[in-house]
């Protein structure tokens, strides 16, 4: 039944998902921002066509979807799912959120009816990691992107080191947390399985920015203040 349930959440987050924020954004604007800049349907390439503002809405939207995810996830774990109770409980509704969080990301990047080209994910990995209600990693993921985005200028990179940084923490803080670690995955039998989904969020991310990684390693990646609108 609990093979059930992980199907069941990465569905649900595909759905959400599928709302992408700066696609709808642009189309009310008359403008399908996919034609323009990176061709990418997320946050930076949404600041870069229509401006400051678009951007800022296509976060919080992008942002909003993988925090409310989660959030049916914890709903359907207390209410619906027979997930045992006490660390077996806590264990399993993170492993939930988990498998939520990868259909949110995979719902963003490849939406069905956009011919699967969507966003990078970062903003919707964002929400996810926020809909844990884990606070100390919450707080080091954000100033991890603000601070090496804030010295390099490369909005990719501060992306990058961001979702690298939330994999190391996410293993300092539940497998060396003692007897149970900080989401109880340890000691109710999970860690493997929550560390490897942690690792496939953050490859997943990685890999949709590969194209950002070749140009940062050639230096022809843009820095935040270039031009705004440049047709593709």
């Amino acid at each position: 039944m609990q093979i059930f349930y992980r199907v069941i959440c990465v569905i649900i987050g595909y759905i959400f998902g599928l709302f992408q924020t700066g696609y709808i954004y642009g189309k009310l604007n008359h403008v399908d921002i996919r034609d323009y800049g990176s061709g990418n349907a997320g946050t930076t390439n949404a600041m870069r066509v229509l401006g400051k503002k678009a951007g800022i809405i296509t976060y919080l939207g992008d942002m909003l979807k993988g925090v409310l995810a989660g959030c049916v996830v914890r709903l359907l774990c207390a209410f619906v799912f027979d997930i045992g109770s006490g660390d077996a409980f806590i264990s399993m509704e993170y492993i939930l959120i988990m498998y939520a969080g990868m259909g949110v990301v995979l719902g963003h990047n490849y939406p069905f009816y956009m011919g699967f080209k969507g966003g990078k994910g970062i903003a919707a990995s964002s929400g996810v990691v926020i809909s844990m209600f884990f606070w100390p990693i919450i707080v080091i993921d954000l100033l991890t992107f603000m601070i090496v985005t804030a010295i390099s200028k490369y909005v990719s990179l501060g992306s990058i080191s961001l979702m690298l940084m939330h994999f190391v923490l996410v293993i300092v803080f539940d497998l060396t947390s003692g007897k149970t670690g900080w989401f109880n995955v340890s000691s109710a039998g999970f860690p493997f399985e929550f560390i490897v989904l942690t690792f496939l969020f953050t490859g997943l991310a990685i890999f949709k920015h590969r194209g950002n990684i070749s140009r940062l390693l050639n230096g022809t990646e843009r820095r935040i203040g270039d031009k705004k609108k440049e047709e593709k």
